[in-house]
């Protein structure tokens, strides 16, 4: 008996909403196939597109840790065997480790009749994050829900998935550059002034009106990161000017796509995307790298079932 799934990339913080927004993107993504086994325990037999980069020990793979929560929260013993399709980059911005996470759990749980639903997974996938990228549930939740996801608490999973405006379109650009969440993390700053702190607050409940109120105007003025973009941008070369330049071709907003290097910028339009991807790849490439762009709905599934 075997499963897959394939898990989406995700867009983590959506400029304000550090560790607590995240959108899943259309067309990239893992895919984890699950494979009941005779042997105790939970193995990965291969992992494709990683270049050899990721462990193939279960203890240390977000994949086969989400595949044992998942096990243990539905109260299961068997063992699995499972093979890893890498089809984002690693240390890519993307949400890579909880695509797979997320491929891994629902394969799982498929696997073994579907006994939970896909909010009881988010707790499975958040114990694998934590090995890897910390606690949080902005790429898992998702990757797996679809959509926008508001993450009002990781411990208990507490999500809301939030509407989105028709026709807003998602340009992710992905500098040819590793930038590991660890080190994204170190230069964050240990504390903010009170009125930063209040600037920030206001971002987020800007951004989560303007969704259901579908006001593109507002939804622009909420974009707005005064805490962990300016931390951030410096690591990437060309990064400000990117984002320069995406406002200046009429995108809404634009910021570090989770721990970055990738780059978004959310558009009223694919027609104003394209516009705007092509403003900010010429800004990453004037900096000598070469960069990868990718334009999506912002409303996209989740997780879902395929079949190899």
């Amino acid at each position: 008996m075997k499963s897959s799934a394939f898990a989406p990339a995700t867009v983590a913080n959506l400029g304000p909403g550090f560790d607590v927004i995240g959108l899943a993107i259309d067309g990239m993504g893992d895919t984890v196939t699950v494979t009941k086994t005779s042997s105790p325990g939970i193995k990965i037999s291969a992992i494709h597109g990683d270049g050899g980069a990721l462990p193939l020990e279960s203890s240390k793979n977000t994949a086969a840790i989400a595949a044992r929560e998942t096990l243990k929260a539905a109260g299961v013993t068997v063992g699995l065997s499972l093979e890893i399709h890498k089809g984002l980059p690693l240390c890519s911005g993307l949400g890579s480790s909880a695509a797979s996470a997320a491929a891994a759990a629902y394969a799982t749980n498929q696997l073994i009749g579907s006994p939970l639903r896909k909010l009881d997974l988010i707790g499975p996938c958040i114990e694998a994050e934590a090995v890897v990228a910390g606690r949080h549930a902005d790429n898992v939740a998702p990757a797996l829900l679809g959509g926008l996801v508001l993450i009002r608490s990781a411990d208990p999973p507490d999500v809301v998935r939030l509407p989105l405006p028709d026709g807003l379109t998602v340009v992710v650009i992905t500098p040819d550059m590793s930038l590991p969440t660890r080190d994204a993390r170190a230069v964050l700053p240990d504390q903010v002034p009170l009125s930063t702190m209040v600037a920030a607050t206001a971002q987020v409940a800007g951004l989560v009106s303007a969704c259901y109120s579908g006001d593109l105007s507002l939804l622009s003025r909420s974009l707005e990161d005064p805490v962990v973009t300016p931390a951030r941008i410096g690591l990437i070369p060309g990064g400000q000017t990117a984002l320069d330049a995406a406002l200046g071709a009429g995108a809404l907003g634009a910021s570090i796509s989770g721990a970055g290097p990738s780059l978004f910028a959310l558009c009223r339009s694919q027609r104003s995307a394209l516009v705007t991807a092509r403003e900010m790849k010429s800004a990453i490439e004037a900096e000598g790298l070469t960069a990868a762009v990718h334009i999506s709905p912002a409303d996209c599934p989740g997780v879902r079932r395929v079949t190899l």
